[in-house]
């Protein structure tokens, strides 16, 4: 059955939907007597004869698993502390970090989810990974280095580390592998140049990256590979949900893992608050239920993801493709007299001009009206280049100001570029 041994890419769709049904009827039973799903199910069966019974219930925001102003974990972690083992947070951009838990059983899950990441990079126990990553409080890599560790690859911390000192580690250990965000990724790179390294003729050949949409934007990955001279694999996952998704070495999109989370893309709106399924290739918001993760399930969660998914793909892989992977936030999404406008897009675009230096977006409103401008570390010249090239590819005339180098703030795990004064 080859890397998606889960699954045999022969097999009929209805194999995939009776083993996700199965699934899906023993996380009812094991939740249905806990506290915070037997008030969500409200006497909803908890044993459904067809996925579309899932849609009875209601759909699950972060804000209905945190208490405001307090820094806790998720209600749906609700077992007593005895039984969990890992504790990580989330990265609290909105309000206060969440306090996520996983027992044992649970992160032998998250190991296996990995397992058809790094299968994609083909990562053996002969390889040698750098963990270019803060190991802080944020579940970021833990999961990646324990997936590493538990196939025989070498695992190479850096936690603590400067730039430089990772760079020489990386040549010097003769890494094949490098774990980080996207944005680090190419922070790497732009170090690397200041001390006259070329990292191409390193021995990576995979970066693997998570955290960001980068690894499935065009030029943002094209950017990292030539770098690097490696090919990109890129990853999606959220600390509440689960490591969810994994690209291949076309760099065109991501694979939902459908043998451990069901996928709904939906339009959510006041006339459709459990959503609306979209038409095949039309944007909507992914939505995840986590079959495997017992100890803080989350049940028809809203990921604010933006994707466009496919069923019908042709790939080697079967499971549901999203095109271009996550290519926007729900609740980041900016209207701009008129135009839809992702941080994720502007992002691509300014890659493609200045693949290295540092740059923000700045949210504002004015009259009612969102408003967005760019601060970029960069010269006047290029300056003018990106400000036209934004405006033929958005339609859309975004003021752009140039700002001395060193003045912007760097990120080392995910990056925070959209600043919103909204």
């Amino acid at each position: 059955m080859g890397k998606f041994e889960h699954l045999s890419t022969s097999s009929p769709p209805s194999d995939l939907v009776l083993h996700q049904l199965s699934r899906l009827n023993h996380l009812l039973a094991v939740v249905s007597d806990r506290p915070f799903y037997r008030e969500r199910l409200n006497g909803n069966k908890a044993c459904f004869s067809s996925l579309d019974e899932l849609r009875d219930l209601p759909l699950l925001t972060k804000s209905d698993l945190i208490e405001t102003g307090r820094c806790l974990p998720g209600r749906q972690f609700d077992r007593s502390k005895d039984h969990y083992v890992r504790m990580h947070q989330t990265s609290g951009t909105k309000g206060f970090p969440m306090i996520v838990l996983d027992t044992p059983e649970d992160w032998s899950w998250w190991l296996r989810c990995w397992d058809y990441v790094l299968d994609t990079a083909d990562v053996t126990a002969s390889d040698i990974a750098m963990m270019a990553f803060s190991f802080g409080p944020f579940i970021g890599f833990w999961t990646a280095n324990d997936a590493l560790v538990k196939r025989g690859t070498l695992v190479i911390p850096s936690g603590g580390l400067s730039s430089e000192n990772r760079l020489r580690l990386i040549q010097d250990q003769g890494c094949t592998v490098l774990c980080c965000t996207p944005t680090y990724a190419l922070h790497l790179l732009a170090v690397a140049d200041q001390l006259g390294l070329d990292m191409s003729k390193s021995r990576v050949r995979r970066v693997i990256v998570a955290g960001e949409p980068g690894g499935s934007i065009r030029s943002v990955r094209s950017r990292i590979e030539e770098g690097w001279g490696a090919v990109v694999i890129d990853h999606s996952g959220a600390s509440e949900v689960g490591a969810w998704g994994f690209g291949d070495s076309s760099g065109e999109g991501l694979h939902v893992i459908e043998t451990e989370f069901i996928a709904e893309v939906l339009r959510v709106d006041e006339n459709h608050p459990r959503g609306l399924p979209v038409a095949e290739g039309e944007s909507g918001e992914l939505v995840l239920t986590s079959l495997g993760r017992l100890g803080g399930p989350v049940i028809r969660y809203r990921t604010g993801d933006v994707v466009k998914a496919y069923r019908n793909h042709g790939r080697d892989c079967p499971f549901l493709w999203l095109e271009g992977g996550v290519i926007g936030r729900a609740d980041d999404m900016l209207v701009i007299r008129g135009v839809n406008v992702f941080p994720s897009s502007v992002e691509s675009i300014v890659r493609e001009s200045l693949p290295y230096e540092e740059f923000r977006m700045i949210a504002s409103r004015m009259n009612e009206m969102d408003q967005l401008e760019i601060e970029v570390e960069a010269g006047q010249e290029e300056v003018r280049l990106l400000s036209a090239k934004l405006r033929d590819r958005l339609s859309l005339r975004i003021p752009v100001k140039s700002v001395l180098s060193g003045t912007l703030p760097r990120f080392e795990a995910k990056a925070r570029r959209l600043l919103d004064k909204r």
